[in-house]
């Protein structure tokens, strides 16, 4: 072949490539591109892929014969999705059954997964008494730089004799603080220190400790929020004569959830508000008439009940509310001041000194909520992340060191990002203005603007309406407990009495928990409960979160 021929021949090759791509490229199916796209070879269209496999013996595809092709294409995907609803459902009934077990049953059964949205009560106890407790020398508890158990473990008093020693109160701070001090009221971690410290003396015994006895409020129309306010200033008056306040009877934990010495005891939800010792201590006073003469005991009907509501703030620490910065939101404005910041600030350090630790009973009670809630989702998760898992990390053992020292403290898993939305209607329209379930979802809008991936809302009511209007907003995730609710507009009293003193007081404080936990709060400033919700989370490393509220209240 000539050298001419050979020139020929390859340029028309090279052309015929040219063609054949230039037309590839016009001629590409819709929705692809010149470039590789991530999940190359690319994922023909239904349709496309039917026809393409279609028999061309059998002549042209119709619209009317494709569509059956095309539906078991799409229905292929949707077995799948059945058989992982099983598994699903199969792990959330597994761990149901776990749920009135310790978290040493969990470590025993290899064949299920960690549940993450459950605590382990009975360990999560175990360390808060140590951290709550006084060494049986006097000595402080173990509150070191080190969070949780990874602070427990390097806190070993027979290696640290000296440091157990010489340990100073004034350089430790409690570990149910979370966040820095800039995120928390002024102040925090010393007043919840001093708190503790006032509360349980080395020595109860001694006979110049002074106390304060008093009960609970049981009136009717009193909710928890009521009652805590009040507890708050009765703490208040017990600090400025300078005694230890015991509490005794709690009407709420009347009832047989609350077993043995807990009964009719805060001590049921929370750690007691002093030592064991302090409270026995004070009952003996209580049964000497000389205490009661001397001053050495005094009970709550020694005083008018009104100073017990307007009782004057401690003023070991200062000022601290004075630098108080709100961080609220009103109708679109930002509040800058208000009054009452003394009695805002004080309610909201003992609301957080008092709920410090869960007790096991009240650790149970969030775990069945956050299951009911959120076991399924939490499932799905769980089966997604070990489907494709290596089998070595899937070989590792559950309570390896740093599952049990380090990742133990984190909290239990919520849908994130969490707003927690408190509706508060019904007989409170006699104390604030009320607004409309829209109202509050116009705030979640308001915050899913900044933040475009907010889509879950646990939603805290005692309405049904609110709850039947969840079907209006598809876009929003919504979690609830499964508590009967008000229809018409009876009063808070009447309702709780209709769920019983149990199932109401379970129902408030799961919610309450949660809230405190969410990233994102929305309700009302009128309410009490509210208020104490803004006040737990602002003591809890959440003021720069925000609170948007639907109203003022008395107090702005």
């Amino acid at each position: 072949m000539s050298w001419k021929a050979c020139r020929a021949w390859a340029t028309g090759f090279l052309s015929g490539v040219c063609i054949v791509y230039l037309f590839s490229v016009v001629l590409l199916p819709p929705g692809f591109t010149q470039s590789r796209p991530s999940d190359y070879p690319p994922r023909w269209p239904a349709t496309f892929r039917n026809q393409a496999l279609a028999d061309p013996a059998d002549g042209p595809a119709t619209t009317k014969e494709l569509t059956p092709r095309v539906q078991e294409k799409i229905e292929r995907p949707n077995e799948n999705a059945q058989i992982t609803e099983a598994r699903i459902t199969h792990l959330f009934n597994a761990w149901s059954a776990l749920l009135n077990t310790t978290g040493d049953d969990i470590l025993k059964r290899p064949d299920v997964p960690r549940p993450p949205h459950l605590e382990n009560c009975r360990l999560s106890v175990e360390k808060n008494k140590k951290f709550d407790s006084r060494g049986d020398d006097g000595t402080f508890p173990p509150w070191t730089l080190w969070k949780g158990s990874l602070g427990l473990e390097l806190f070993n008093q027979a290696k640290n004799k000296n440091w157990a020693a010489n340990a100073n109160p004034d350089g430790q701070y409690p570990p149910w603080i979370a966040g820095s001090d800039e995120e928390n009221y002024p102040q925090t971690r010393r007043v919840q220190r001093d708190l503790w410290v006032h509360q349980h003396p080395p020595d109860c015994s001694d006979p110049s400790l002074h106390v304060l006895v008093a009960d609970w409020e049981k009136l009717p129309r009193l909710g928890i929020g009521a009652q805590i306010v009040a507890m708050s200033g009765l703490l208040a008056i017990a600090i400025n004569e300078k005694r230890i306040l015991v509490t005794r009877y709690y009407n709420r934990a009347d009832h047989d959830g609350c077993k043995d010495a807990s009964r009719s005891s805060w001590s049921c939800y929370f750690f007691p508000e002093t030592s064991p010792d302090c409270q026995r201590r004070a009952f003996e006073l209580m049964r000497s008439n000389a205490s009661l003469a001397n001053g050495a005991v005094r009970v709550k009907r020694s005083f008018d009940s009104r100073k017990m509501w307007s009782a004057d703030v401690p003023r070991l620490w200062g000022e601290p509310w004075k630098h108080m910065q709100p961080t609220t939101e009103v109708n679109g404005s930002f509040i800058r001041h208000h009054r009452r910041r003394d009695a805002r600030w004080w309610i909201a350090q003992v609301t957080r000194y008092l709920m410090r630790f869960p007790t096991e009973y009240t650790c149970g009670l969030l775990n069945s909520a956050r299951h009911s809630a959120f076991g399924m989702q939490a499932a799905k998760l769980v089966l997604e992340s070990i489907q494709n898992a290596p089998q070595k990390v899937l070989a590792i053992r559950k309570n390896c060191e740093m599952e049990r020292l380090v990742w133990s403290d984190h909290r239990p898993y919520l849908p994130r990002p969490l707003l927690s939305m408190h509706v508060r209607m019904g007989d409170k329209s006699r104390e604030m203005a009320v607004v409309g379930f829209d109202k509050y979802m116009e705030l979640a809008s308001r915050l899913r603007r900044r933040f475009p991936n907010l889509r879950n809302i646990w939603l805290s009511t005692e309405m049904q309406e609110v709850i039947d209007g969840v079907g209006l907003y598809p876009d929003w995730s919504f979690y609830f407990t499964r508590a009967a609710r008000q229809r018409g507009n009876q009063s808070m009293a009447a309702y709780e009495a209709s769920l019983g003193r149990e199932a109401s007081t379970k129902n408030a404080l799961v919610n309450f928990m949660v809230a405190t936990e969410a990233d994102f709060f929305a309700g009302a400033l009128g309410s009490t409960w509210c208020y104490l919700i803004d006040g737990m989370r602002n003591t809890g490393g959440k003021v720069m979160s925000g609170y948007l509220s639907v109203n003022k209240d008395r107090f702005w």
